[in-house]
């Protein structure tokens, strides 16, 4: 059903009141994720007033997706007086527009074009294009880098970086668009040490743009096309914004999910498999209910029951080096390396000592299979490429938090982004009341 006008009207007066009441009444915890989902649904319904009939279906899309923001953030914003003022609002205009509850929530970017701007329209393939859908004045997306490689490490998509046992079929992309499961094989008989054997990636069917496709490689066998044999996203109108290209035969594919922004990169180095990805924020928390959404390692980490201290196993391997340096000389296996060659070995490749390269001193110490330096070299070359913060390339061991094995920041470090995020907010919000 149409938008009346006497409806029209009110959603109109909310919309000039409700951010007014936000800069009043800020939210009393940073956890509050309020403003967030705010300003995503002000983004989506840019020109929303100037709905006729017709486009009322994606209005009330752009609410229901209002609505799951509201609820994942629901624990973190009890009392919190702009979260109720936006809860009420949204029963409001779901009653008014005869939104129903059930049904289909917003794309990456859901956004009206005012009339006249035929730059692209909903049955144009411009709408399988992310970055394009954001207008010339809409800020632009933010990207998130993860990714997995040797024995194995994973950097999420918050830049923490861990090493894990993770043995077995883990999810590590679990959202609305597509889903990512790696399993893990050990690298040797009865050993703990454990690298990716298989990668299976499920991109969904998404509106015009792409039917479902299944990727999977396993190893010494990496395709270049998805499991029904092609390389692109299917019949629909929009299929080329999926597309799978091969680098280097057998050895490095790339995916390009123009849709999304995403780009996905897989190798096989040695006999194992690494993965990466760049992906919106917006794409990263595209899930119905995130609370109950259960592990997803690019996310939200390895449990800590699976996360190796590495740190502590490099400093043993450096003592036992020092104590076979005084000792007899003993040969060791022509396959072994101790600290003093792994680290040797792995400064040809990665000079700068970061995370990277103490993954691979690790690597080789567990496995000596020098392909996992590689691995390491290769998965920061990926980074280079795909990250697109350049000050955070490199990470060190002063960025571990307490948990073992854990090198995000501390709690502290991330406190204050948030902290001038909201003081910012605040500043606009008074400089506008001015």
């Amino acid at each position: 059903m149409g938008m009346g006008r006497g409806a029209g009207s009110t959603a109109l007066g909310l919309f000039q009141i409700l951010p007014v009441f936000l800069c009043i009444f800020p939210p009393v915890t940073s956890p509050c994720k309020i403003l967030k989902c705010n300003s995503e649904f002000w983004a989506a319904t840019s020109g929303s007033h100037h709905l006729g009939a017709e486009e009322t279906p994606e209005f009330c899309t752009a609410l229901r997706a209002y609505a799951h923001c509201t609820r994942r953030t629901a624990r973190t914003c009890r009392g919190d007086l702009a979260y109720h003022s936006a809860v009420h609002g949204i029963d409001d205009l779901m009653v008014q527009h005869n939104c129903s509850k059930d049904g289909p929530t917003s794309q990456p970017r859901l956004r009206t074009l005012p009339p006249g701007d035929s730059q692209e329209r909903s049955d144009s393939p411009e709408i399988c294009h992310y970055e394009k859908s954001f207008h010339k004045h809409s800020a632009a997306p933010n990207y998130t880098h993860c990714g997995l490689f040797g024995d194995p490490h994973l950097r999420t998509f918050t830049d923490t970086f861990q090493t894990c046992k993770v043995q077995g079929a883990w999810p590590l992309i679990d959202n609305n668009y597509l889903n990512v499961q790696v399993t893990n094989t050990p690298v040797l008989p009865g050993s703990s040490a454990t690298a990716t054997s298989k990668l299976t990636i499920i991109f969904k069917s998404f509106q015009e743009c792409v039917e479902q496709k299944v990727y999977q490689a396993e190893m010494d066998e990496l395709p270049a096309a998805f499991a029904d044999g092609s390389k692109n996203g299917g019949d629909k109108h929009g299929a080329n914004s999926l597309k799978i290209t091969e680098k280097v035969s057998g050895q490095h594919i790339e995916i390009q999910a123009k849709y999304i922004g995403t780009t996905i990169v897989v190798r096989q180095v040695g006999r194992y498999l690494t993965f990466a990805v760049r992906m919106p924020e917006e794409v990263v928390n595209a899930v119905e209910d995130r609370d109950s959404q259960g592990l997803y390692l690019c996310l939200r980490g390895c449990p800590l029951n699976q996360q190796i201290d590495f740190q502590t196993f490099r400093l043993a391997q450096a003592a036992e080096g020092r104590a076979r340096r005084k000792g007899p000389s003993l040969p060791a296996p022509p396959e072994a390396f101790t600290y003093e060659s792994a680290t040797a070995k792995c400064r040809e490749k990665l000079p700068v000592e970061d995370l990277y390269f103490q993954s691979c001193v690790f690597d080789l110490l567990t496995t000596g299979d020098v392909n996992f330096m590689l691995a390491a070299y290769y998965a920061f070359e990926d980074v280079k490429m795909l990250h697109s913060n350049k000050d955070k390339l490199h990470l060190y061991e002063r960025t571990r938090a307490l948990a073992p094995g854990n090198a995000a920041p501390s709690e502290h470090s991330w406190a204050l982004p948030a902290l001038w995020v909201a003081l910012l907010s605040l500043s606009q919000c008074w400089l506008g009341l001015l």
